[in-house]
């Protein structure tokens, strides 16, 4: 690729690039002399599993890779035991020195599904921050003020209202910033929710004899429901360990309007393809269902391969054309051996996040259910959240919300 189609290329997608003409004087010099850029991109270890949110800087760090770079692959073992705001309104509590190592040991795993693991170099902040000195700690602070250091939003926010702010607060994008320091970065990615933190490191570098590091930053993916961000914790995520049958239903339970930022943002077609397939739809020429099955298609196939994927679509396309369950389902073992409240026991199942989100989804007649002989279910919508399941009569059932599906087999 020419330098113009690099920058193309590294910038769809892309919220923001600080500064691009930064940037394109960085992959001019790396062509010359053949010094790849060092790319970086930092997670705390805070949950075991990785969901498509992840993945949107995942994918960038791949495009980077793709162009002869070299990615780092940071996992802030240390930053996770201090805990950080990351934009909300209270603080992340700290982890154990425990949970990190198991989180961060099945991250390794779970990224390589992405990246390259011949050209990635996965590091963890506390082999330089461990190292670091009292006399190191207050040559850092000093190398940026409070003042500068309260133009972050929430932080400001929160003097304004008079919430505390903790001194170990303000230390984070510091320690951040370090890190850019300490990996000698040329690029860092991030969300827009880290943009602040991402500048702080592009301030902290001249401080120490570095060039500035470019600042990339990606857009926040939603979640299922299309409105906020997508969360493990919301209820509203895509892991990417899923079987491929749960993963390619939650995909095509999304809107069509979200389909296209889903492209966008999850696949390599260019804005131009996507464009050219938006218009198609909008002329009718393709079904949305069509362009939404492409897009779980290529979803479920990056993370278990083609096979599964096309295995994936044939269940799907069997259990609402020919009204049969796929041969795979999510399938989850229960002990109950007592009539449970249905709302009580989907929240327990995990089909919902919470107890409160069970009781709508139920009262607005999205939720049926289907036992008894499965090989041509019978669906009955369910509309009673106080109505009393009981394990002896289904002792194996299936829900379905919307085109998720979920396989229960309960034991007393």
């Amino acid at each position: 690729m020419t330098i113009e189609d690099q920058i193309a290329y590294l910038a769809q997608g892309a919220e923001e690039i600080i500064r691009l003409e930064e940037l394109r004087a960085k992959l001019e010099r790396a062509a010359k002399t053949g010094r790849p850029l060092r790319v970086k991109a930092g997670f705390d270890p805070t949950a075991p599993d990785l969901h498509l949110g992840h993945t949107v800087l995942l994918r960038k760090l791949r495009h980077f890779q793709q162009l002869g770079h070299t990615v780092i692959f940071l996992i802030g073992d240390f930053t996770g035991l201090i805990g950080d705001p990351s934009g909300r309104n209270i603080t992340r509590p700290p982890m154990t020195r425990e949970e990190i190592a198991a989180n961060a040991e099945t991250y390794k795993k779970q990224v390589f599904k992405i990246l390259d693991p011949e050209k990635t170099v996965v590091e963890f902040n506390s082999r330089w921050f461990n190292a670091l000195t009292s006399q190191d700690w207050i040559r850092l602070c000093s190398r940026y003020t409070v003042a500068r250091m309260l133009e972050r939003d929430d932080f400001s926010k929160r003097l304004k209202e008079q919430r505390p702010i903790a001194i170990h607060e303000l230390l984070y994008p510091l320690v951040q910033a370090y890190d850019s320091v300490a990996l000698e970065c040329d690029v860092e990615l991030g969300g827009t929710d880290q943009k602040f933190n991402l500048l702080v490191g592009r301030a902290i570098q001249p401080e120490y004899g570095q060039e500035p590091q470019i600042v990339l930053t990606m857009p926040i993916l939603e979640g299922l429901d299309g409105v906020q961000k997508m969360s493990k914790s919301l209820g509203n995520y895509v892991g990417i360990n899923e079987p491929p049958a749960e993963m390619f239903g939650k995909i095509m339970s999304i809107s069509d309007d979200l389909m296209w930022r889903y492209y966008l943002l999850l696949t390599d077609l260019t804005a131009a393809q996507i464009e050219a397939m938006k218009q198609d739809v909008a002329a009718g020429s393709q079904h949305p269902l069509e362009a939404k099955k492409s897009l779980a298609r290529r979803i479920v196939r990056d993370f278990h391969g083609e096979a599964a994927a096309r295995q994936a679509q044939a269940d799907f396309e069997a259990q609402f054309h020919d009204q049969k369950l796929p041969s795979e389902l999510p399938h989850r073992r229960c002990r109950l051996g007592a009539p449970q409240k249905l709302s009580r026991l989907l929240a327990d199942l995990q089909l919902f996040a919470s107890h409160a989100e069970a009781q709508r989804k139920i009262k607005e007649g999205a939720v049926y259910m289907a036992s008894g002989d499965l090989s041509l279910p019978r669906w009955q919508k369910l509309t009673d959240p106080t109505w009393e399941f009981d394990p002896a009569q289904h002792p194996v059932a299936v829900f379905k919300v919307g085109r998720r599906l979920l396989k229960a087999t309960f034991e007393g």
